[in-house]
């Protein structure tokens, strides 16, 4: 389109038609400047959040160890890895060891303990302990490095891009086509290429949607500033229409549907009487430090939870750390209040267990027991034992705990849901607990094991062959994977696209990277990993997920908004179009009856390229105003439905060209005693003002057009208008009149233009017919809507909720049949 607009200044330059040439440059700049401001201010906010989370080393250099960018670490390089620094790069643990935490990588919650010579990966990040490390890897060959190859732009147009190249092609043949054939006609008839040639032009500028690219950019960005107060930040405009549209939400656990943190549950089995929770918590604080900062997750779920008073009751005399070769921990104290000295012990409960003497096989039993009925659920046990007065290990009892969900996360599925979004879990973590995690936020229990998903090419890294042919019915059927690799989740969404859906993917790690870049909206929720915030197209800064159905309204709000300013878009330029073309061919002035006393009137009719422009300008100008519309969000998921729209939008540019031509025909007849116009009382009008009055009706009409196409399917008093929209049509209305009332006598173009003031009649006339066309328009829209929906018209009853074919309900009734086999 700007290209065309360029070609158009350029021709009216070679014509000398300087008046022109300056309206379509100030269109063409103004279009320019506020896409290019819009589409900008969203994403330097990303920018700006990206910066400040440039990662940093400790790295010696010189003999010293100094801060330095991470960027610049090279294989060989010594760096110091410390409680709470982020590993800059896959390293080699030089000695001693540490805990890191790779739940980004792996989705893992636990921290995992590092020992000389183990590879600690970038990304993760160490929770306990401090040494020195050397660098095996950096950049690209590191394992986020190979997880990034996934990452690749594929440049692809979004939904909304490809919806308005479809339009604009249709549009613009469509104007083109009839525009020649215009302009083959005018010359034909003896009129001057020059004037010909300069209205043609115009026409195909006013007729093609100059503010269809303010509107929606405009449009969108609002959107973002509307989501950045909700706590989400919008790194590409168009993912607001893809979220509109999602009807698949894929959602990482660990740090996304989770908190990320080990807490305490209520379920305390005890084998010991007279103990309780708060009791054996006790006994598990003594086994640690306490007086010290937590060394691990379990000494912080430990410390963090039980009653510090009563720690006070004990001396610890003596501490046996966490071994791996013993894998527990061992405190020896004395009862300050009795002197008495025992020991008390944790780890996992097969140690623990080991500890007891064989007389306790019933207590190993129920251990057992116990261990595997929490186990089923994803519960993770800590054993708790102490020595009685004879010194030997006797159970106290079992501490759960598991990563819970985030306190918001519940109502946020439930909510997706009532608003047709399908959410699926996918995660890196246990099977069991990924079922329990589903179980607790009323997911399904379709959770499957990664054993039947597909795997990148290991050579060329592509997705295979017939995808979503081949895993699409498991895909859709399932409620969630677990246990799964980066790219089974980057394979997991291409598939679901693939299958035509819309599909949005929230996560915060570096093992969910590739399928939010490959996701149509990528979602990286509040505290993610850089590499996720860079692979996102929104960022939520407050925690939780609420944000995230907020968004999802407010989408389909915008989407409501440009769906009815395109509606309108296509019914003015078919309207515009049409009737001029139509116009030209079938009405001739000289033909009916005129005045004695004035100037013949011309072969064919047509307007002066500045009214043409002023229609343009004062319409689509104003049209902007639409970006801060009312509009009422959908239920179910928004999608593009161009057959449909073309036939709405055609219906509301034929009655109010049809009807247009219809007042052309009374003015120009209006000399005609018998007229219509001289039927109602009134006297025989001037050609200018014909002129006039034909450029009131369409600028007057056209804009009316928009209060009938805004609320879709309903009358157009049923869904009121924002003030500034409608504040912005009463200026518009109220300037179109004024210069159609007291436009002076002139011949721009050779064509006779004058004021209505001094027939205020034939002006009144045209307002009262223009609304009473409004009205009539208005029916015939929701007529055809009524017809659309009883005979489903290129399927415009579709809900855009994900419904399982039969395929795979198929395949579903057959895994949960093979779940059930021994």
């Amino acid at each position: 389109m700007p290209i065309m607009i360029w070609i158009a200044i350029i021709i009216e330059i070679g014509i000398q038609k300087y008046l022109d040439m300056a309206i379509l440059l100030a269109i063409q700049f103004t279009n320019a400047g506020i896409s290019f401001y819009e589409s900008n201010k969203a994403g330097n906010a990303i920018a700006a959040l990206k910066g400040s989370l440039k990662p940093t080393a400790t790295c010696k250099r010189d003999g010293k160890f100094k801060v330095m960018d991470a960027a610049l670490l090279v294989p060989g390089d010594v760096v110091l890895l410390g409680s709470g620094s982020a590993v800059p790069a896959d390293c080699r643990v030089n000695g001693s060891e540490i805990d890191v935490d790779q739940a980004a990588l792996t989705g893992e919650s636990l921290p995992v303990t590092f020992y000389k010579y183990d590879s600690a990966k970038m990304g993760s990040t160490v929770v306990r302990g401090e040494v020195e490390a050397t660098v095996e890897f950096t950049g690209m060959n590191t394992f986020f490095g190979k997880t990034a190859s996934l990452l690749t732009n594929t440049h692809e147009l979004s939904h909304l891009q490809q919806t308005l190249i479809r339009i604009m092609f249709i549009l613009v043949l469509l104007s083109v086509t009839l525009c020649i054939i215009n302009f083959a006609y005018l010359v034909a008839n003896d009129s001057e290429v020059q004037v010909a040639l300069s209205f043609t032009i115009v026409l195909l500028v006013a007729s093609i949607p100059l503010a269809i690219e303010i509107v929606t950019t405009t449009t969108l960005a609002i959107g973002s500033k509307e989501l950045a107060k909700h706590g989400a930040i919008v790194a590409k405009l168009s993912a607001i229409e893809d979220m509109a549209g999602m009807s698949i939400l894929c959602s990482d656990k660990t740090g996304t549907l989770t908190l990320n943190q080990m807490v305490l549950q209520d379920d305390t089995p005890m084998y010991t009487s007279g103990e309780t929770q708060e009791s054996i918590l006790v006994y598990a604080a003594l086994a640690a430090k306490w007086e010290e900062p937590a060394r691990d997750a379990l000494d912080r779920l430990t410390l963090g939870s039980v009653n510090y008073e009563e720690l006070k009751n004990y001396e610890q005399t003596d501490f046996m750390p966490f071994d791996p070769t013993v894998k527990r921990t061992e405190g020896t104290l004395m009862d300050k209040r009795t002197g008495q000295v025992f020991k008390t012990s944790k780890g996992a409960p097969h140690i623990i267990l080991s500890l007891l003497e064989d007389s306790d096989d019933d207590v190993c039993e129920a251990v057992e027991k116990d261990v595997a009925r929490l186990g089923e659920k994803g519960i993770r046990s800590l054993a708790v034992a102490k020595t009685n007065e004879a010194g030997v290990f006797k159970m106290m009892g079992l501490l759960t705990f598991l990563d819970p969900p985030r306190s918001d996360t519940k109502q946020t599925i439930a909510d997706a849901r009532e608003y047709g979004v399908g959410v699926k879990m996918i995660t890196g973590d246990h099977l069991l607990i990924a079922r329990n995690t589903a179980e607790q936020l009323e997911m399904g229990n379709h959770i499957f094991g990664s054993e039947n998903l597909p795997l990148l090419d290991e050579e060329t890294k592509r997705k295979p062959v017939d995808l979503s042919k081949n895993y699409g019915d498991l895909c859709l059927a399932a409620d969630g994977f677990a246990q799964v690799y980066p790219e089974h989740k980057y394979l997991i969404v291409e598939c679901l696209r693939e299958l035509g859906y819309v599909v949005g993917m929230t996560g915060d790690g570096v093992n969910d990277a590739p399928a939010l870049k490959r996701a149509d909206v990528g979602i990286a929720v509040a505290g993610s990993t850089d590499a996720a915030r860079a692979a996102a197209d929104i960022v939520l800064t407050e925690e939780g997920l609420s944000s995230i159905i907020q968004g999802i309204f407010i989408a389909r709000e915008i989407f409501g908004r440009m769906s009815s300013f395109i509606t309108y878009r296509i019914a003015a330029t078919l309207q515009i179009l049409l009737f001029f073309f139509i116009a030209i061919f079938a009405f001739h002035p000289s033909d009916y009856l005129q005045p004695d006393d004035a100037d013949p009137w011309p072969e064919y009719f047509h307007i002066p390229v500045l009214m043409l422009m002023l229609i343009t300008l004062l319409n689509d100008g104003t049209l902007i105003t639409i970006a801060y519309d009312f509009a009422v969000p959908r239920k179910t998921p928004c999608s593009w439905n161009l057959p449909a729209l073309f036939l709405v939008s055609s219906v509301l540019g034929a009655v109010t060209c049809g009807f247009s031509l219809l007042l052309l025909h009374f003015l120009l007849d209006s000399w005609n005693p018998n007229g219509f116009i001289q039927n109602l009382g009134m006297s025989g009008v001037q050609y200018g003002q014909i002129t006039t009055g034909v450029y009131l009706n369409v600028s007057v009409s056209t804009f009316l057009t928009l209060f009938s196409a805004r609320t879709s399917d309903k009358f157009f008093f049923q869904i009121r208008p924002a003030a500034i929209l409608f504040f912005g049509a009463i200026f518009s209305l109220t300037l179109s009149s004024l210069l159609a009332i007291f436009w002076p006598a002139s011949d721009p173009d050779g064509i006779a233009t004058e004021g209505l003031r001094s027939d205020m009649g034939i002006f009144w006339f045209i307002w009262i017919f223009c609304i009473l066309v409004w009205f009539i328009q208005d029916v015939m829209k929701l007529l055809t809507f009524k017809w659309m929906y009883s005979v489903n018209f290129n399927n415009v009853t579709k809900s855009g909720v994900v419904e399982l074919p039969a395929s795979a309900k198929l395949l579903l009734a057959n895994l949960e049949a093979a779940m059930k086999e021994p």
